[in-house]
């Protein structure tokens, strides 16, 4: 299970990574002549939507692997997953706003891609309202219905600067518009977060499966 994959070994990779990565951004790779210093955001604010992405799919899968085989670990992966998927979307956000800020001159606009993220963010807030108010009984199937069916705004935000004229950036990786270092630098930064939502994930099931043993025991013990 997820949970068994935390381990001082990789969480000592994470760390080396995270450092690696600062290191990169900001003492190697090169500023970026048109945006100066502000372009480097780049490499953290992608990776954090590459991981929330992530982060959502493992609620799909989570979900999807509840409803059919209606096992609790399942529900535990999907759960714990949607709320790092929801951290990571809101840095996203942050991160996003920041830098338009200092490229397009305001914070927000209601372009294609910022609109379709903010979508994303408020389904899975609402996954996480499900979790906490919908009816004891039925919690954890009406929250795998949303977090399948919200899985579906993933490809929409991914393709919407594809579909749509926006002004926010197009792809630039396939493009070629990345000098060596500046992709190389992406996919280190890449590499280092997924590795960083994998110890997330592993320490938050964990806890939440040490959550659960404990409502299950107070339960038992108001019977």
């Amino acid at each position: 299970m997820i949970s068994r994959l935390y381990s001082p070994a990789l969480i000592g990779v994470s760390f080396i990574l995270m450092v690696a990565s600062l290191g990169l951004v900001f003492l190697w790779v090169p500023t970026e002549a048109t945006m100066g210093v502000v372009q480097r955001v780049f490499y953290f604010h992608v990776p954090l939507a590459w991981v929330a992405f992530l982060a959502f799919f493992m609620v799909l899968v989570g979900s999807s692997l509840y409803l059919w085989k209606r096992e609790e670990k399942w529900d535990r992966l999907a759960y714990c997953s949607a709320e790092i998927g929801v951290v990571f979307t809101t840095l996203n956000l942050i991160s996003g706003v920041i830098w338009a800020k200092s490229a397009w001159g305001v914070w927000w606009i209601w372009d294609a891609r910022l609109t379709t993220v903010l979508v994303l963010w408020l389904i899975y807030v609402a996954y996480l309202l499900v979790r906490l108010y919908a009816s004891a009984t039925q919690t954890r199937s009406f929250a795998a219905v949303v977090g399948i069916v919200g899985f579906v705004n993933v490809p929409i935000v991914f393709m919407a600067i594809r579909w749509w004229r926006t002004v926010h950036p197009g792809p630039v990786i396939r493009s070629g518009g990345l000098s060596p270092s500046m992709l190389y630098t992406l996919m280190v930064c890449l590499v280092a977060f997924t590795v960083f939502y994998a110890v997330l994930l592993a320490v938050r099931t964990s806890v939440r499966g040490s959550e659960e043993r404990v409502e299950a025991l107070a339960h038992e013990m108001r019977r």
